[in-house]
């Protein structure tokens, strides 16, 4: 056999029987950007559905931080906060370095089979445009390599081997690419610019491949086409295009990578990136251990209440066993669901189980009503008491990419505490101590205050955090459901850092229907800078209608739409999409379309932003994302909405 015949019978059988690392949780990694990929390069590679991370990245110029997620499998969602070494920021007064924020996004069109996996991305959505580029990607793994090729556009778009750009062949416009001067107040501030995406005269060329050295060793190599040329950000002059990484892997999903970037520069990048859904334990069930004989009920309603669900009332009929039952604990009805079937099994219950489930004793699910009477037999009922729930933790509060400076933040001691007067009459504070804070410089008001300052003076509530105690929240809320599926809660008191106020939300929900809708209506008053129990002169009656919807089907996801007055007076739609798991994790995007205009509006035209909450220490840890902070679009932030507090009753997708 001929030495050619060997090398093609060798090549098809690595092609087709190729061990195929791609799409590895452990194995692909963030690069410089928070995107999945090489060093600057992205690739094809996604996360499972679920997944986030961040990245911290430090080279010279640039300085990044980049928090990322992935909604479903086939999207990469990511924002960034950036410092921009040797750059003035302008209007700051003195010098500093300039700061950014952007968003950025990738969609998988193919996965890998005997084919490459496809990518298609876009960076720096809704900021300045600084990073403003755009690509397409293709990923094939053989064995440990990953190998990966693609073309870019706009700031990927520096390679001295760029060609015409083949889309201009489809039509002329993407032979045009908008250039805009990227001072503070750059045009693009905040919008989005699709006439800019995929167009330029010409494309560049890019490639690399990744090796898994060993088990928690992974080298990177790739043509680098970032554009250094350009006036908007100084770069190093590149000795070449070509960067390196060496990419160091930990067991707890933790993982530093050392660069040297086209022949200049060395960079440091540290990530961390977790899957919720495979570190999560399955719900562990626990049975009651008591050493005294305990009757069958008596060991039900204390095996359900060991396992974070309260019990009203015990109720015997003749063919089943009738349970009030009360909740706070669990994310979702399937765990409810499975702790009721052991703990009722575990305890020897062999009639059938029915169930009337209350959330702050509002009505939510119930099988009781029709099938128990003055016949049934009550076994058990719950003395009505007060009851007293408090915690204290330690909180960080970060304030990022100001135009003081690029990282604020605060160490706060934080007391969050509930008092039960009653089973629908609750009071919740929220009480906070700086131990230590560096907000004492900010002191650059907005640029743009319109129709009235709500938001904007965020700072001047933060330069007060150091003061003293500060009240977060001191409310009462009161709930009701008068009629089956009609349920209203009564708030008022201190509701945010911001606003105090009084009202009420109704909402009609029924846990076996996809769709939910209601109203709200809130007086509110605006709280002065100390955060404690004093007002300033503004005031206003904020309100909305609402819609919420949840899709199980091929593209599941979550849909709230409200239309109403906001807390500046301003009138309009807001719209949210997200994406929510069983173990908490939750990914969404949201954007405000009111009566301001976007030559009132300023820089960003509107309000827009992204949002997660994922489930650290055993807690929802919430963030939310704005290109900038404006006052049109402010909605009143509440500990809970009805909604929230009756979602988990329904099935998640």
């Amino acid at each position: 056999m001929s030495k050619f015949k060997v090398f093609f019978l060798g090549t098809c059988l690595i092609f087709n029987f190729h061990k195929i690392v791609a799409d590895s949780f452990k194995y692909n990694t963030y690069n410089n950007h928070g995107s999945v990929g090489l060093v600057n390069m992205p690739s094809a590679r996604f996360f499972n559905e679920s997944v986030y991370g961040v990245s911290i990245y430090d080279g010279t110029p640039d300085q990044k931080l980049t928090f990322t997620s992935n909604p479903y499998n086939w999207l990469e969602a990511s924002v960034f906060y950036t410092n921009i070494q040797g750059k003035p920021y302008p209007g700051s007064g003195f010098t500093q370095d300039y700061k950014d924020k952007g968003f950025n996004v990738k969609l998988r069109l193919k996965e890998e089979g005997k084919l490459p996996a496809i990518a298609i991305g876009i960076n720096d959505i809704a900021g300045t445009g600084l990073y403003g580029s755009e690509y397409i990607v293709g990923s094939y793994g053989i064995n440990n390599f990953d190998f990966h090729f693609g073309l870019g556009w706009g700031a990927y778009n520096g390679s001295k081997y760029s060609f015409d750009n083949p889309l201009g062949y489809v039509d002329e416009r993407f032979k045009r690419r908008e250039k805009k001067d990227a001072g503070y107040r750059y045009d693009g501030t905040g919008s989005f610019n699709p006439g800019r995406y995929f167009s330029d005269e010409n494309v560049s060329p890019f490639f690399g491949i990744s090796y898994l050295l060993k088990d928690r060793l992974l080298f990177k190599f790739e043509h680098d086409t970032t554009a250094t040329n350009n006036k908007r950000i100084v770069y190093e002059i590149p000795e070449n295009q070509y960067s390196f990484a060496i990419d160091f892997l930990t067991k707890k999903n933790f993982n530093l990578g050392i660069a040297y970037e086209r022949g200049s520069t060395f960079s440091l990048r540290f990530s961390y990136k977790n899957n919720p859904k495979v570190s999560r334990k399955k719900y562990e069930y626990k049975s009651t251990d008591s050493k005294q004989e305990l009757d069958k009920y008596s060991k039900l309603r204390k095996n359900l209440e060991n396992n974070g669900i309260g019990v009203n009332k015990i109720l015997e009929s003749s063919s089943s066993i009738g349970l009030e039952l009360t909740q706070f604990v669990h994310p979702n009805f399937e765990i409810i669901e499975e702790i009721i079937l052991s703990a009722s099994t575990d305890a020897g219950i062999d009639k059938e189980v029915k169930t009337d489930l209350r959330i702050a004793d509002l009505k939510v699910i119930s099988e009781i009503d029709n099938d128990f009477n003055s016949d049934s037999r009550l076994i058990y009922e719950r003395k009505k008491t007060s009851n007293l729930n408090t915690s204290t933790n330690f909180v960080f509060r970060p304030f990022l990419a100001s135009r003081e400076e690029f990282f604020k933040g605060a160490l706060l001691l934080e007391n969050n505490s509930e008092y039960i007067i009653r089973d629908n009459f609750f009071f919740s504070s929220n009480i906070k101590y700086s131990l230590a804070d560096n907000f004492d410089d900010l002191r650059f008001p907005p640029l743009d205050v319109y129709p009235a300052q709500v938001r904007s003076d965020i700072k001047q509530y933060l330069k007060n955090l150091n003061d003293g105690v500060k009240v977060g929240r001191a409310q009462l809320d009161y709930h009701i459901t008068p009629k089956k599926n009609n349920h209203f809660m009564i708030s008022a008191g201190i509701f945010e850092e911001m606003f105090s106020g009084i009202g009420f939300e109704y909402l009609y929900f029924q846990p076996d229907k996809n769709y939910a809708l209601g109203f709200e209506i809130f007086d509110v008053v605006k709280r002065d800078y100390d955060m404690r129990f004093g007002t300033i002169d503004y005031r206003n009656i904020t309100g909305s209608l609402n819609f919420y919807y949840r899709n199980y089907g091929l593209l599941p996801f979550d849909l709230e739409a409200s239309y109403g007055e906001y807390l500046a007076g301003d009138e309009g739609f807001t719209f949210e999409i997200s994406r929510s798991f069983e173990n908490g994790v939750e990914f969404g995007v949201f954007a405000s379309f009111t009566d301001v205009t976007s030559e009132q509006y300023g820089e960003g035209s509107f309000d827009k932003g992204v949002f997660f909450k994922i489930p650290i220490f055993g807690n929802l840890i919430n963030y939310s994302w704005r290109p900038l902070t404006k006052d049109p679009g402010a909605k009143l932030i509440r500990k809970n909405t009805l909604h929230d507090l009756l979602v988990r009753f329904r099935p998640i997708y």
